[in-house]
């Protein structure tokens, strides 16, 4: 498979040059020659493939041989994940941009361990958008899924317009066998909590406001992967897996 590589601005042209950072990753680390056939993304549904017609640590040249528009997703996935310790918020939205997420939401929980206050919230989020940047050059994505600032509690229930899954390990429901519908326009929005769970006081805020508590299966998934394998269930449910 084709090298996938990320530029901002991707105008209309015979040709794309690939700087910076992105260029000493292609010629340093993943070592393009000239004559490979690479991909190229703006991370906005622009996709362009080409032949590599130049290549140094500081410039990369690419010649556009295809140039197509990906459309955005319908409905979109969106992943509030709660702030977890240790790195463990991190593998989840690592996997969960590999698994076609389109949107990833920190949720600063009642029994988050991990704190995002002052300066830390602003390093927070860069940090997670260049773990989603990343993760989406890996799986060779059209879309790079944005990471929003932190939400509360009150401002997921807030998302009225949505379709809000809280995965919660005592739910009756399955979300196996929760109805989707891949013509429903609205975003699914997956509810993850942090290592402790998600406080009472949560769920019924949430319950109250019209989301649906449902569970994986019979057992407690790690914070880290209950996002991951709710998004591989709806892929599933949706068809597009």
């Amino acid at each position: 498979m084709a090298l996938h590589f990320l530029v901002d601005d991707l105008s209309a042209g015979e040709e794309i040059a690939l700087t910076g950072a992105e260029a000493h990753h292609a010629a340093v680390v993943r070592r393009v020659r000239v004559g490979e056939e690479v991909t190229v993304g703006d991370g906005r549904g622009t996709w362009l493939t080409g032949d590599v017609q130049e290549v140094s640590p500081q410039r990369v040249v690419v010649r556009v041989v295809d140039r197509r528009i990906v459309a955005p997703a319908s409905p979109r996935l969106v992943l509030v994940q709660a702030l977890a310790k240790g790195d463990r918020d991190e593998l989840a939205i690592q996997a969960a941009t590999e698994l076609g997420v389109d949107e990833i939401v920190p949720w600063q929980a009642a029994r988050s361990v991990s704190r995002w206050t002052g300066d830390k919230t602003a390093k927070g989020v860069a940090r997670w958008s260049t773990i989603v940047r990343e993760a989406a050059k890996q799986a060779h994505r059209a879309w790079v899924p944005p990471v929003a600032d932190p939400v509360t509690t009150a401002q997921i229930a807030a998302r009225r317009a949505a379709r809000v899954l809280v995965l919660e390990p005592t739910a009756s429901a399955a979300l196996s066998h929760v109805g989707v519908d891949a013509e429903d326009s609205r975003d699914l929005v997956l509810v993850v909590g942090p290592e402790g769970g998600i406080a009472p006081e949560e769920l019924a805020t949430l319950a109250a406001a019209g989301a649906e508590l449902v569970r994986l299966g019979d057992t407690v998934l790690r914070t880290s992967t209950a996002g991951p394998a709710a998004l591989a269930v709806l892929n599933a449910r949706l068809g597009r897996w």
